[in-house]
């Protein structure tokens, strides 16, 4: 029988949760894929009450992504925390060779994690149904951005497939702090965002709250370790 990740006893999980979080060489390389390392150091930003670095939430969405390839998920493609600084600083140029090995337009969904003034939050752009939507735990406005990855869809279209994009098919929508799980702290931002990618990869409804963020964090240094998505 194939063993799930769940034959593991929640004692077990919790050591080994601990003593990753624990006393430990910072720079001790505690799990590697997707080309990324991460370090004791990285772990660490998932205690409580810290904030999730770029390795960590890249990690992350790379195991969204890996789940995604199984049959029933939606196809997911995430680019790296540092796509949308590089895109605004210096235009399509700048980015163009960023897909050079993939199709994005093969894909259901295209996830572009956001960092703005040290906090976090998703663009989702579900290329099923012609929408980008702007996530947010602190409830900002991100209208702005979706116009910038609209846009930017629209070139990349231009680029790998010689066709042009209707921008006026497409429907652009900030979430409003009603519609979505909200954070009430100044530090989980990058918990929510993963939680946001974790259930928009699998069309689930975001039904979490601020009260499951301790368990998350625990849960993603799990899942970070054994590269799997619990």
């Amino acid at each position: 029988t194939h063993l799930s990740p769940f034959h593991h006893s929640f004692q077990d999980m919790e050591k080994e949760i601990l003593a990753a979080c624990g006393k430990g060489d910072p720079e001790e390389i505690l799990s590697s894929a997707f080309k990324l390392k991460i370090t004791r150091e990285d772990i660490h930003t998932l205690r409580n009450q810290c904030w999730l670095n770029d390795e960590v939430i890249n990690f992350y969405l790379g195991l969204v992504m890996q789940r995604s390839k199984k049959e029933d998920y939606p196809s997911v493609y995430a680019f790296s925390t540092f796509f949308l600084p590089k895109l605004t600083m210096d235009g399509y140029k700048g980015v163009s060779r960023w897909t050079r090995c993939v199709d994005i337009f093969k894909h259901d969904v295209i996830f572009v994690p956001i960092n703005s003034n040290l906090h976090w939050s998703l663009v989702a752009m579900d290329l099923r149904v012609k929408s980008i939507h702007y996530f947010d735990s602190l409830g900002k406005n991100g209208d702005d951005i979706c116009q910038v990855l609209l846009k930017y869809l629209q070139q990349e279209m231009r680029e790998k497939r010689k066709e042009e994009l209707d921008m006026s098919e497409w429907m652009l929508h900030s979430m409003a702090p009603h519609e979505i799980p909200q954070q009430y702290n100044g530090y989980d931002c990058g918990v929510f965002m993963c939680k946001y990618a974790d259930y928009l990869s699998q069309d689930r409804a975001l039904t979490f709250s601020q009260s499951c963020m301790p368990y998350f964090r625990k849960r993603m240094v799990w899942e970070i370790l054994h590269q799997v998505l619990l």
